[in-house]
């Protein structure tokens, strides 16, 4: 049983910080309340995405601090200062820091012993990265971006290893281009992408529906992130996670033959 369980469905807020000015700010502070409302309580962001931590702190600071949790990344070396920074930024603690690419500093160590932080881990996009991490610290969690999705399954070994032990997986970058259906070309992924999809399509399952249930069917998944910059995104993300995809899908043969 992992130690530290975000929910289920998180924000990313990678494109919050994205538009300039109030215009960007409203739209920001408008998607983080849309996803409030369709009932996501897990947050993510980092001091390099712009102006997404003071957005999204604007956003839920009129919500109930114990209902939702925080997660940012660590920027630059001293570890203390940059989780005091972006509290401030965000007018709110931090529940979750998260070192990019690399074993979190002892001071996080320290901080969760303190209670300041609730829990540590580390962020990639290279599963092989994580998996040395995991190994080698005493992880709460780990953000991968990629590598584990309908069209990717290489990062198993990662999931199986924190399932092993204790430590929750979250997963981020699944609705890619191919899985939107925006990509028609002749690249492999797309392919994939369009055969999966008619096998979906016979179970009356839309194929990003299908990518947002697939991950947290991996015990170690506890959180799949969804980037959203609109209101409208996250309500059709939402909307998309609220719909149940029949069991059956994944015993299709050909779909259990498409992801082998």
């Amino acid at each position: 049983m992992s130690r530290f369980r975000p929910p289920r469905f998180g924000l990313g807020g990678s494109h919050l910080g994205e538009s300039p000015g109030p215009d960007g700010d409203a739209t920001a502070i408008a998607t983080v309340d849309a996803a409030y409302q369709a009932g996501i309580r897990f947050f993510d962001t980092s001091p390099s995405y712009g102006d997404s931590e003071a957005r999204l702190g604007t956003a839920l600071q009129r919500r109930p601090r114990s209902e939702f949790i925080v997660s940012t990344k660590v920027a630059g070396d001293d570890a203390r200062a940059s989780v005091r920074a972006s509290s401030e930024r965000l007018g709110l603690a931090v529940d979750l820091v998260l070192a990019q690419d690399k074993a979190p500093n002892p001071a996080l160590d320290e901080m969760r012993g303190d209670g300041v932080i609730k829990a540590i881990g580390a962020a990639s996009a290279d599963w092989r990265q994580l998996d040395r991490l995991v190994r080698n610290a005493e992880l709460d969690c780990v953000l991968l971006a990629g590598q584990y999705s309908l069209l990717d399954q290489s990062a198993a070994p990662l999931l199986d290893r924190c399932l092993a032990r204790g430590v929750s997986v979250i997963v981020s970058g699944v609705l890619t281009p191919q899985v939107l259906q925006a990509d028609e070309s002749s690249d492999p992924a797309a392919i994939q992408a369009r055969r999966i999809s008619a096998v979906c399509e016979r179970y009356g399952v839309s194929l990003p529906q299908a990518a947002l249930a697939f991950p947290s069917r991996h015990p170690a998944v506890t959180s799949v992130l969804i980037a959203a910059s609109t209101p409208a995104e996250i309500r059709a993300d939402a909307a998309l996670v609220r719909q149940p995809v029949p069991a059956q899908l994944w015993r299709d043969p050909e779909l259990e033959r498409l992801l082998s």
